[in-house]
């Protein structure tokens, strides 16, 4: 199948893919750009592992398409360095194994984003989305109430962990960027079939979504 250039931000940065059809956000961020924070789950929406913030609402990198990207701001767990989310997840040790820990992380960001100084049910319904296999869940609640707090206070840092965004890459930057994204789909392996993406109807993203609209529309 062909691949066709697909141009993004990410964590501030601007960024190429090549990518085929079927190709998902979280294949291209982790097998091209290097950024394996986001995790392979369930694959299919329900665990939250692979969450990312794009145009500042949390979504589950493995139903989205690679090419539904193009011309938007993705963010990842890598972008995080020195915000409140990160600290107070370090502060509460609101992780065990630590796989979905990166999923929490970024919706708690989106959440300090969206609604700083959220309350307990805005913050419980917002949590909903994401899966933790290890705990009680009661050390990663904790971490998100005092990530909001911080952010209500004003003491998160801004958005790509305080570091200021570089310019776009032009000439021989872009071609090099190019040839990274190019050798990444090269080593990605065989082609893959198509699939035809699971229905994205969780309860829990469509309020994180919806909520998030309405926040925009106010």
């Amino acid at each position: 199948m062909k691949r066709s250039e697909v141009a993004l931000e990410v964590n501030g940065e601007p960024r190429w893919l090549l990518a085929r059809g079927a190709d998902t956000l979280l294949e291209a961020l982790r097998g091209q750009l290097g950024l394996t924070g986001a995790k392979p789950g369930c694959e299919n929406g329900d665990c939250g592992a692979c969450t990312v913030i794009v145009d500042g609402t949390p979504v589950k990198s493995c139903m989205m398409l690679a090419h539904e990207a193009a011309g938007r701001r993705v963010r990842t767990v890598e972008g995080l360095a020195g915000t409140a989310a990160q600290r107070a997840f370090v502060a509460r040790f609101a992780f065990q194994c630590g796989y979905c820990t990166s999923g929490f992380l970024m919706v708690a960001q989106a959440l300090c984003e969206a609604h700083p100084g959220a309350d307990e049910d805005r913050m419980l319904e917002w949590l909903r989305s994401n899966i933790c296999r290890c705990t009680g869940y009661e050390e990663i609640r904790s971490a998100v109430r005092d990530a909001v707090r911080a952010a209500a206070a004003g003491e998160a840092a801004p958005p790509g962990g305080g570091r200021e965004r570089e310019r776009e890459p032009v000439g021989a930057d872009a071609d090099a960027q190019r040839a990274v994204a190019a050798d990444g789909a090269r080593r990605g392996g065989g082609e893959r079939p198509e699939r035809e993406p699971a229905p994205a109807g969780q309860a829990a993203t469509r309020a994180v979504a919806a909520d998030g609209a309405r926040s925009g529309g106010a």
